[in-house]
């Protein structure tokens, strides 16, 4: 019995580092002090075994160039996230999202041009 507890405890010690959710948050550039303040991007991000779901928005002092409410859905591969950005006014890309410490590294692939190419956002929530 007692090496049954001790082999359970374990493997709960092991399931629990495992289940490191690094991509969970909101993101966001606002109080980035060296980063241009053209445009401001805000991201909260859930993760779950694997996958990545959230909203998005950029916004902009020009309400044209402002993006609205957008969907986050995605997959991680080893420290990456994989995330698709796509809204209901046909705006959409793909992106690369890279976790170091308390900053997020964003890198567009490809799409919108609303959405800026690259970003380095800070953690404002858990």
């Amino acid at each position: 019995m007692k090496k049954f507890l001790f082999i359970l405890l374990i493997f709960v010690s092991f399931s629990s580092f495992s289940q490191t959710n690094p991509f969970t948050g909101t993101w966001s550039n606002e109080n980035c002090k060296s980063c241009s303040k053209k445009y401001i991007l805000i991201m909260n991000i859930a993760q779950s075994f694997g996958k990545v779901y959230g909203s998005a928005e950029v916004i902009n002092s020009d309400p044209k160039l402002s993006t609205g409410s957008l969907e986050i859905t995605g997959y991680i591969k080893e420290d990456k996230a994989y995330i698709k950005l796509k809204s209901e006014n046909e705006i959409s890309s793909n992106a690369i999202l890279i976790v170091n410490e308390d900053q997020l590294q964003f890198d567009k692939r490809n799409g919108s041009d609303l959405i800026p190419k690259e970003v380095i956002l800070e953690k404002l929530y858990e």
